[in-house]
């Protein structure tokens, strides 16, 4: 089955392009050559999330500042290391306290709370309380939502609409990126299966985008009128989200994904 990308002797050329992590939800994403994805998402991914003194988490749109700020997750070693804009690091192994309270957008849950400097360092640094915790999941739509997949085509198409020669994808904070299909093939791929290097994923639902995707990735200023543009040329799109940039689904069958693996539709 054809995923809208071919080579020149007609055979399916769509690959993973690109893979990215936050090892905390809201910082800096970091591309990585591989991931292993399970049924909570890729393995270091948003596993861990920063909460205000009233328990609600915190992102780039209320706190601008924590993409600047990153993260360096050893998941084997149990360590974590936060490294801030002026050159600070702090970094220990992970201990924790007690499970805490969370609001997570609408949503209540738990979460660990992480007991170290890694709190005190962020709310000197950002200049308001913060802590760390761990939630039992640190994506936004939970486990139908943990695997979300951007095309290069569209990242050039919306290149082209901002007059720009390029867009930084990181601006997305996306787990995989593909090439090989044209701009938004992958809007059509919601309510079907995709396999992808060595894991299987069902897409239930296209990216809604909010002003997160205006700040530059590295230093959190507002540097692309993101969402204008979006409305521009995808505010009529049917889709499971306004303003839609990429989709998200599940796992399936959990596996290892890495840049220069093949991307398929599966049928059924």
């Amino acid at each position: 089955m054809s995923t809208g990308g071919t080579n020149s002797g007609g055979v399916n050329s769509v690959t993973v392009t690109g893979l990215s992590l936050a090892p905390v939800k809201a910082m800096r994403v970091v591309a990585v050559d591989e991931i292993d994805l399970g049924p909570l998402g890729a393995r270091g991914n948003r596993t861990f999330c920063v909460i205000d003194d009233r328990g609600r988490m915190v992102n780039g749109k209320t706190v601008a500042s924590l993409q600047t700020v990153l993260a360096v997750y050893d998941a084997e070693a149990g360590e974590l290391g936060l490294v801030f804009a002026d050159g600070t690091e702090v970094r220990a192994a992970l201990a924790y306290g007690d499970t805490v309270p969370i609001r997570f957008f609408a949503h209540e849950s738990g979460a660990r709370e992480l007991r170290g400097p890694w709190s005190e360092a962020l709310s000197a640094q950002l200049g308001r309380p913060l802590r760390l915790v761990q939630p039992e999941i640190g994506v936004d739509r939970g486990r139908k939502g943990v695997a979300s997949l951007v095309s290069l085509g569209s990242l050039r198409r919306l290149a082209q609409e901002a007059g720009e020669e390029t867009v930084d994808p990181r601006r997305f904070r996306m787990l995989i990126e593909i090439d090989g299909v044209p701009a938004h093939a992958e809007d059509g791929w919601v309510g079907r299966r995709v396999r992808v290097g060595g894991a299987l994923l069902a897409m239930h639902g296209h990216v809604g985008r909010c002003l997160v995707t205006s700040r530059d990735p590295l230093t959190g200023q507002v540097t692309l009128p993101t969402l204008d543009l979006l409305r521009g040329y995808r505010r009529e799109v049917t889709s499971t989200e306004p303003l839609p940039f990429g989709i998200h689904g599940e796992v399936l069958e959990p596996g290892r994904v890495r840049v220069g693996d093949t991307v398929a539709l599966v049928d059924g």
